[in-house]
């Protein structure tokens, strides 16, 4: 049998769809894309030919540049095979303040299904958030601790519709990036949110009730990067650790020989399961203007914020 195809990411780092696809089309187009190791800062060249590449998956919370622009059809004429991770959360511009509208992106997941079929699309609903949002007066009695999960009935309800059949969810991680953009922007004046983070038990609860909505619309849930939630689920519950890229489930639906090793290069201790893949997305040269407040990966508010470091 032949070497594995590897799978192209595109891209935890930042929202290639949303605001690189010319950039990402021109790579194709030179047959190459140039990727930078963040640890080590080693380049080296990815051969871009639909031979090399088995499938594209893409990572967005806005693919209207790239259904607009019709990148995908001509992708998938040229022979790559594509896969899509959609991320639709509840609408919400405290911790989302960059992205479109919800009826926008429900929009944009039918024209996906339509357009790709819904076999090759992940919705997911991640992470999942609770926080106060601090009020005017200053009293910590009015902070009530709110959620993100507001909209979830209904983005479920048009996923079933467009013939989704996986969700992946997570909740909230306290990295410490995430606590100097929210400390950042309260010494703006502004008046961000502050994140909480949910026991075990609330978290078992939450996940239930979302496996048992969805089931009725045969939509199974997956959970990502969280071990000890998993572990903690009764017997009886259907929901699985989430792989978002998944070498198995590439070669089924396209046929082929993509890679199907464990990616270590993740969050295994977690409870990743993604297969390896080469994430073409770079830090320095790619910020995501959606600047999510809880985003692990490059939103511009960190650029700004490393900005204001190195002036000091």
């Amino acid at each position: 049998m032949s070497s594995p195809s590897i799978v192209i990411s595109a891209s935890r780092r930042t929202d290639i769809p949303a605001f690189y696809m010319k950039w990402f089309m021109e790579r194709i187009n030179r047959g190459f894309f140039e990727t930078i190791n963040p640890y080590n800062r080693v380049k080296k060249n990815i051969d871009a030919s639909c031979n090399n590449i088995h499938t594209i998956v893409f990572w967005s919370k806005n693919f209207r540049p790239l259904l607009q622009s019709q990148a995908g059809e001509e992708l998938r004429e040229r022979g790559y095979n594509l896969f899509f991770n959609f991320t639709v959360n509840s609408q919400s511009k405290l911790l989302e303040p960059g992205i479109p509208p919800l009826e926008e992106k429900l929009a944009q997941l039918e024209d996906l299904c339509c357009k790709f079929t819904p076999e090759v699309v992940n919705w997911r609903f991640d992470p999942i958030c609770f926080y106060k949002q601090n009020s005017d007066s200053g009293n910590e009695n009015d902070q009530r601790i709110e959620n993100n999960l507001a909209d979830f009935a209904l983005i479920a309800k048009k996923a079933e519709k467009c013939g989704i059949s996986r969700c992946i969810t997570s909740f909230t991680d306290d990295y410490a990036k995430i606590r100097k953009r929210i400390n950042y922007l309260k010494g703006k004046g502004e008046n961000p949110p502050d994140l909480i983070y949910p026991d075990l038990s609330k978290k078992l609860e939450i996940i239930l009730r979302m496996e048992n909505l969805l089931k009725a619309k045969k939509i199974s849930l997956f959970i990502c990067c969280e071990k000890e939630v998993f572990l903690h689920l009764p017997k009886t519950s259907s929901v699985s650790m989430s792989s978002c890229i998944q070498g198995k489930l590439l070669r089924r639906l396209f046929g082929g020989n993509p890679v199907i090793k464990k990616d270590y290069g993740q969050r295994t201790k977690q409870g990743c399961q993604c297969t390896s893949s080469i994430d073409i997305g770079l830090y320095n040269f790619h910020p995501c203007f959606h600047n999510c407040l809880f985003c692990y990966a490059n939103p511009k508010i960190d650029t700004e914020i490393k900005n204001l470091k190195r002036k000091k």
